[in-house]
């Protein structure tokens, strides 16, 4: 298929074009939000760049949809042809949980694509069909060492979105070793006044970044309320041991046996400790932690789920066409 997407979801982006299709991805000269491009990501040849004012020419066969807004411009960039859609939906709701409506409530033109169960059972969809896709990522490999005394976390704008992402909880985890902290914005940490034992590691490349965490002897997910988050599912993958907010949708893919998972910060902080002094049982649990996450969100599976969507989805579009055909021939009788 040839799949028109938009680059919004970097690391769920890089585990999407991996499927057997063409993906065409709009480019703006200003590489804005809405041109953003392949932004030099290490992605197969079968990711084209294209011109927004080029799609209205060009084979397009479903159109895979991030943001609510980009339902009008893909039909205007589109020039009014009718082209399958699917709505991924990355986020859990943040306003009137559990009664949050979706934007796409009630529409029979688009599916929506949670990536958590979470994200389903929570967004008040009305009749649009649903459906959920979890994460699959690209395999950093077990390249966990735990040799440094120290804790990994990954934020994007640790600052902005402070309780959300558990930015506040992060001292009582320096309390007992440092933690470094990777992702866009963190550079903004300092003005929180934790301390030199919370360290902002800045927005590294994949690739430096997991060479990086996998020294760590612990990874640490304070998430209160987002939506299962790709970098935990990349620690456990680099068999990294896990001390995870058991909230969301995390408890579906965190044993307690890959390190610790919990509502009760002290308990995660007690299992930091131990982590630390026995780092024979840090290896033990991150072991643990690289299975569970091979055997719920490899890539294979990710992306064989995505197959069987995209084919369902053309294949309901050519169904409602030929009946849509069928009652204007009736009523012109």
């Amino acid at each position: 298929m040839r799949i028109l997407v938009w680059h919004v979801h970097g690391g769920w982006m890089d585990a999407f074009v991996r499927g057997q299709h063409e993906y065409l991805v709009p480019t703006t000269p200003a590489r804005d939000a809405w041109g953003l491009g392949r932004a030099d990501r290490a992605w197969p040849a079968s990711v084209v760049e294209i011109d927004p004012a080029d799609v209205a020419d060009a084979e397009v066969d479903v159109v895979v949809l991030q943001r609510p807004e980009e339902l009008d411009e893909a039909r205007r960039l589109l020039g009014g042809r009718e082209v399958p859609m699917v709505f991924v939906e990355h986020n859990a709701p943040r306003v009137d949980v559990p009664n949050s409506r979706h934007p796409l409530r009630d529409r029979d033109d688009v599916t929506i694509a949670h990536v958590t169960h979470w994200n389903a059972l929570m967004w008040d969809c009305g009749s649009t069909r649903t459906t959920v896709v979890e994460h699959g990522v690209v395999d950093p490999g077990p390249r966990y060492t735990g040799t440094l005394d120290r804790l990994g976390v990954v934020i994007n704008e640790p600052v902005r979105r402070g309780r959300v992402v558990g930015t506040d909880l992060l001292p009582r985890f320096a309390a007992v070793a440092p933690v470094d902290v990777w992702g866009m914005g963190t550079e903004r940490l300092p003005e929180l006044g934790f301390g030199d034992r919370v360290v902002a590691r800045g927005d590294v490349p994949a690739g430096p970044m997991h060479a990086a965490l996998a020294e760590r002897r612990a990874y640490v997910h304070p998430n209160r309320w987002t939506s299962l988050g790709l970098s935990l599912i990349e620690a456990m993958h680099l068999a990294m041991p896990v001390l995870v907010l058991a909230t969301t949708d995390a408890g579906r893919t965190v044993p307690a046996e890959a390190g610790a998972i919990a509502t009760d910060v002290e308990e995660l902080v007690r299992a930091s400790r131990t982590l630390l002094e026995d780092p024979d049982e840090a290896r033990r649990r991150g072991a643990v932690a690289r299975e569970a996450a091979l055997a719920r969100h490899a890539l294979g599976r990710f992306t064989a789920d995505w197959d069987d969507l995209l084919d369902d989805a053309v294949t309901r579009a050519v169904t409602r066409n030929r009946t849509a055909s069928a009652a204007l021939e009736g009523s012109a009788r």
